[in-house]
C-alpha cells in the first residue's frame, strides 16, 4: 500500500484526508498542533466573542474512523525529495507522495520593530494572548497615570483586509457596549481604535461598492482609519506611522499581510514570490513527480489568476477536492483533472448588524449580508458541539448586547514576564 504524508491540518490538509477516506492509500497527517482551528474567528476569540475550544477541533475526533490513517503532532524539519522522506521533531518518515499544506504565518515585510513587539493573529494561541492582553491593559488602566493610560487604551489594528476590518469592528462595539459596564472608572471617549491601510482603500481585494460600504461602517463605529499609511516603527509604547505621526499605545495588532510557511528541502528555484511553492495545475511542485502544495502555501498560474489564487479558504478546499480525486486516479492509471478555481465570492463583517458580500451573482451589503455571513460561518465549523455554542454565544450577544467569556487565563510565568 503507497504512503501519503500530508503536512498540515489546516483547510487543505485536513480536507484532503478527509477526502481520501478509506481510499487505498495509507495516510499520515503531521501537524505541530493536535487539531484544526477555525482561522476566520480568530477575532472573536481575540475580542472574547467566542472560546477558542468552540473554534477548534482535536484531529484524531475527525479521522477515529478512518483505515490506514495515522496523526502526528509534530513539526516538520525538512524534506529530502532524492530520499523520498520528511526529517521531523519525532523522527524520519519515508512516503510515496507527499502534500505540503503548512499554510500562511505572519509577515511582518522586514519591520524587525513591529515583529518584536505587534501581535500577531494567525494563530489561535495568538487570538487568546491578544484577549489577555486587551482586558490586562484595560485592568492596568484603572491606575495608570494620564499618559500611561492613554497609551493603554489605544489600540492600532495594520490592515485593513477582512481581518483587519472585522477585529476592529468588534473592538468599537466592546468599547460601546460592554468596556464602559465592566470599568465605570475609566472614561472610554479616551479610548481610539485607529486603523491603518498601506492601499488606498480598505477590503482592497472586494469591490468598489463593498470598500465604499465598509469604509462608511467603520467610520460610523468612530474607527480613526488611515489609508496610504505605513506603519516605520513600533517599540512597544509609540506607533511611528510613514506620515510621522505618532500614536502612543500599548497594543498594535498586525492584520497586514501573510508569508508562506516554508520548510526547507526543496529547491530553491521552486519557491516564488511570498515565499509559495510554484506548482502546475495538477497541484505538483515544478521539477518534483510526486510532492503537491495546496492553499496558501501553493501559487498555481492560470490564465484566469496570472499572479495566482487568492489565499483563502475555498481555494485550499477546492484545491484538496481535485488533488484527493487525482490521488484516486493516479492508482487507476487515468488521465488527471487541472485545477479550475471558481470563485464563490467574499464576505467581510463590522461589527453588528453590518457586512458586506461579494457573491459571483449579486453583490449587498448591511443586515441581509451580516445574516448571509453568519449562517455560512456556522455551517463551516466542525462539529455538531462547536455550532451550537456559536450559535448560542451568538445569539446570548446579540440579545443582551453583552459577552461572557472576559477572562484573563495566562500561564504563570508568561504572565510575570509581560507584567
Amino acid at each position: 500500500m503507497k504512503k501519503i504524508i500530508i503536512l498540515g491540518g489546516g483547510f487543505a490538509g485536513l480536507r484532503l484526508a478527509r477526502e481520501l477516506k478509506n481510499s487505498a492509500y495509507e495516510i499520515w497527517l503531521f501537524d505541530k498542533n493536535n487539531f484544526f482551528s477555525f482561522q476566520p474567528l480568530f477575532y472573536q476569540v481575540a475580542t472574547c466573542g467566542l472560546e477558542p475550544s468552540s473554534i477548534s477541533f482535536p484531529l484524531r475526533k475527525v479521522f477515529q474512523n478512518y483505515k490506514n490513517f495515522h496523526v502526528r503532532a509534530a513539526e516538520v524539519l525538512e524534506i529530502n525529495s532524492q530520499q523520498n522522506k520528511i526529517i521531523s521533531s519525532i523522527g524520519e518518515f519515508n512516503y510515496d507522495y507527499l502534500v505540503i499544506a503548512t499554510g500562511a504565518t505572519t509577515n511582518f515585510f522586514g519591520n524587525s520593530s513591529v515583529e518584536r513587539n505587534a501581535i500577531p493573529m494567525k494563530a489561535v494561541n495568538e487570538a487568546l494572548f491578544l484577549g489577555n492582553k486587551l482586558l490586562q491593559n484595560f485592568e492596568d488602566a484603572l491606575s495608570a497615570n494620564d499618559e500611561d493610560k492613554k497609551a493603554l487604551l489605544n489600540i492600532v489594528v495594520v490592515g485593513a483586509g477582512p481581518t483587519g476590518v472585522e477585529i476592529s469592528g468588534a473592538l468599537a462595539e466592546m468599547k460601546k457596549y460592554i468596556l464602559p459596564k465592566d470599568y465605570p472608572e475609566i472614561d472610554f471617549k479616551a479610548m481610539n481604535i485607529y486603523l491603518v491601510e498601506a492601499g488606498t482603500k480598505t477590503l482592497g481585494a472586494f469591490s468598489e461598492v463593498a470598500s465604499k460600504k465598509s469604509k462608511q461602517y467603520l467610520e460610523k463605529l468612530g474607527i480613526n482609519l488611515y489609508t496610504s499609511t505605513t506603519v516605520k516603527n513600533y517599540d512597544g509604547n509609540m506607533v511611528e506611522l510613514g506620515t510621522g505621526k505618532l500614536i502612543p499605545t500599548k497594543t498594535v495588532i498586525w492584520a497586514a499581510g501573510v508569508t508562506g510557511n516554508m520548510i526547507k528541502g526543496l529547491s530553491e528555484t521552486s519557491i516564488t514570490k511570498g515565499n509559495r511553492f510554484l506548482v502546475n495545475e495538477n497541484s505538483l511542485i515544478n521539477e518534483n513527480k510526486n510532492i503537491f502544495a495546496i492553499g496558501d502555501i501553493a501559487l498555481m498560474k492560470t490564465e484566469s489568476f496570472p499572479n495566482g489564487h487568492p489565499q483563502v479558504a475555498t481555494v485550499a478546499i477546492e484545491q484538496a477536492v481535485l488533488l484527493a480525486k487525482n490521488l484516486k486516479k493516479t492508482i487507476q492509471n487515468l488521465p488527471l483533472q487541472k485545477f479550475v478555481y471558481k470563485d464563490k465570492g467574499s464576505l467581510a463583517t463590522i461589527g453588528r448588524n453590518r457586512a458586506v458580500a461579494d457573491l459571483p451573482f449579486i453583490k449587498f451589503q448591511g443586515f441581509f449580508a451580516w445574516l448571509f455571513w453568519m449562517f455560512l460561518h456556522l455551517m463551516l465549523i466542525l462539529g455538531v458541539k462547536n455550532k451550537l455554542l456559536i450559535f448560542v454565544n451568538w445569539m446570548w450577544k446579540y440579545f443582551t448586547f453583552d459577552q461572557s467569556l472576559r477572562l484573563i487565563i495566562k500561564p504563570r510565568d508568561s504572565y510575570r514576564d509581560k507584567k
